[in-house]
């Protein structure tokens, strides 16, 4: 692995477990603060879930990238 998917699967893994710890803190939060309709909780439950989601895709990525089989010119193929 290169040091650049190296850095993604850091970053990636790094958004992933805090948008799971932010999207956990959130939705304890909106359970206790519901009555109340405060938007904030609505607000870091949706912030929880677009960080979560953009770290899954990062590291997914980064996993893809890594381990894929290589196509076009790198597999060798001339065109």
């Amino acid at each position: 692995m290169s040091l650049v998917n190296i850095i993604n699967l850091g970053v990636g893994l790094t958004a992933l477990i805090g948008g799971l710890v932010m999207l956990a803190f959130a939705l304890r939060r909106h359970k206790r603060d519901h009555h109340a309709n405060n938007p904030r909780s609505v607000a870091m439950l949706i912030a929880g879930m677009m960080i979560t989601a953009f770290g899954l895709f990062i590291t997914a990525f980064a996993i893809a990238f890594a381990t894929g089989e290589p196509t076009g010119q790198h597999a060798g193929v001339s065109q």
